[in-house]
């Protein structure tokens, strides 16, 4: 039962490539907490307060073509500052769960290894911007890369994909290597805190194995 905080509660996050069903697992785990007499929120990154969802417009933003990377990781940074103080703390540090979509393992597999601004330089600014706390519990949807993007416009009208899709979305197939090793690479430094799962199982076979480590990990 270690924690990567001094709080009483417990913050588990969903982590994966495009496409790997992050937002919707994630919720169906908040709902099975709820429904289980457990006090769980569900969030999300970047964003999860005004401000910080008006930084994530910025960031994701099509016009923004030129943002440099470092730029990019230092918006994160301030989205997660203001998400951490205003939403995450008072949630676990009265007891409760928080399920977030997304948190500091995105920047570092897409920061860090992606854009290759480096594990150290990305690790220390996210320390900075979390006040030191991390996730107790990290699931790990994991997909291959082309069949995550397939999955992530499939729903979209073919002829309106390029107008829906965010700036990171847009990125080429390379980039979206490079997040997926990434976090491959994350999973192997931590097997205790994050857990990977095969995201081209069937979404209840996947369901059921994060209720298991979830109940795990708190019962």
């Amino acid at each position: 039962m270690s924690k990567n905080h001094k709080y009483k509660g417990w913050f588990i996050t969903f982590e994966g490539p495009e496409g790997s069903g992050k937002s919707t697992q994630s919720q169906r785990l908040c709902d099975y907490l709820n429904k289980n007499g457990r006090d769980a929120i569900m969030t999300f990154e970047p964003g999860g307060t005004p401000i910080a969802n008006q930084i994530r417009s910025v960031i994701l933003s099509r016009d923004n073509v030129k943002m440099t990377p470092c730029c990019e990781m230092f918006l994160y940074a301030a989205s997660r500052a203001q998400h951490v103080c205003e939403v995450i703390i008072p949630h676990i540090e009265k007891g409760g769960i928080v399920i977030c979509d997304r948190f500091t393992d995105s920047s570092l597999a897409y920061q860090a290894f992606a854009r290759e601004i480096g594990y150290e330089t990305v690790g220390a600014v996210q320390k900075i911007a979390t006040m030191g706390i991390g996730p107790d519990l990290t699931i790990m949807l994991d997909i291959p890369t082309e069949i995550g993007l397939e999955r992530t416009f499939k729903k979209r009208n073919p002829n309106k994909i390029e107008k829906s899709a965010d700036r990171m979305e847009l990125e080429n197939l390379e980039f979206h290597k490079k997040v997926r090793e990434g976090y491959l690479k994350l999973a192997a430094l931590e097997p205790e805190r994050i857990k990977v799962i095969d995201a081209e199982e069937e979404p209840d076979a996947i369901y059921n194995k994060i209720i298991a480590i979830v109940e795990k990990k708190i019962s």
